[in-house]
């Protein structure tokens, strides 16, 4: 992203799944589409957020490409680990 670092450990899931998605498909992130035409991205930072206890797994498709979602925050693009929190 032009301008902004991204601190990996304590920013949102919604935006790790942005820089996974930018990373992934070798596009800027603010080319990408919004991340809230396909999820919710305050749900799922409140499911797989540091204080969420919830044990969870979300798998969504983004633009032809599968993103997973671990509440522990690994976040994988086609089955490829991007991030973990």
């Amino acid at each position: 992203m032009h301008g902004t670092t991204l601190d990996y450990h304590s920013d949102s899931i919604s935006l790790r799944i942005v820089e996974a998605l930018a990373d992934a498909t070798g596009t800027d992130a603010h080319d990408l589409d919004p991340l809230y035409n396909v999820v919710d991205p305050e749900a799922l930072d409140q499911l797989c957020g540091p204080d969420s206890n919830a044990g969870v797994r979300v798998e969504f498709e983004y633009d032809g490409a599968v993103v997973e979602v671990d509440s522990d925050g690994t976040v994988a693009v086609d089955g490829t680990v991007h991030d973990s929190g």
